[in-house]
């Protein structure tokens, strides 16, 4: 069984599914589904849409290199059926994916390190700037330790309308 890989998306296209398109000099372009058809024929560039391989691996939010990604592209070649060879290609498939989804598992965890502490500062300025909808009025007047110190700023003194009329 032959999986091809979507030209726009780099998803995987299984036999029987997908659309192919053959331009005049004979290149093959794959596609999973219509969507990504589509954008093709809009000339768009898979770079720069969110939602494809490209994108991610381009702004970093996927792995790039790899040594799990050579055996994949390896295992699209045709050979000669050996029973042998064919049980350890299975059993290596196995231990490479599991390579693979181990190491994708701590890129996120890396990437998403600091993520935790940041959303703790973001929600506990959000509860500052907005307890008053949290507790209820009242309980705000007769307990003032729950609202925020209110600070005293002194603004500069302005001169009156009477004072600027008699000068």
């Amino acid at each position: 069984m032959r999986l091809e890989k979507c030209w726009f998306c780099s998803s995987t296209i299984y036999p029987g599914h997908g659309i192919q398109f053959v331009r005049n000099d004979a290149k093959i372009f794959r596609f999973c589904r219509s969507k990504c058809h589509k954008n093709f024929k809009m000339k768009r560039n898979p770079r720069k849409v969110k939602w494809t391989k490209a994108y991610r691996r381009l702004h970093g939010k996927d792995m790039t290199q790899d040594a799990t990604f050579e055996f994949e592209r390896k295992r699209n070649r045709p050979e000669r059926y050996d029973r042998n060879v064919t049980e350890n290609t299975l059993r290596a498939i196995k231990k490479i994916d599991k390579v693979r989804v181990d190491r994708e598992a701590r890129h996120h965890a890396k990437r998403m390190k600091g993520k935790k502490a940041q959303l703790q500062r973001e929600a506990a300025k959000e509860l500052e700037q907005s307890i008053h909808m949290v507790k209820a009025p009242a309980a705000l007047q007769q307990e003032p330790s729950l609202t925020l110190p209110k600070l005293k700023v002194k603004a500069p003194q302005q001169q009156t309308e009477d004072n600027r009329m008699e000068e």
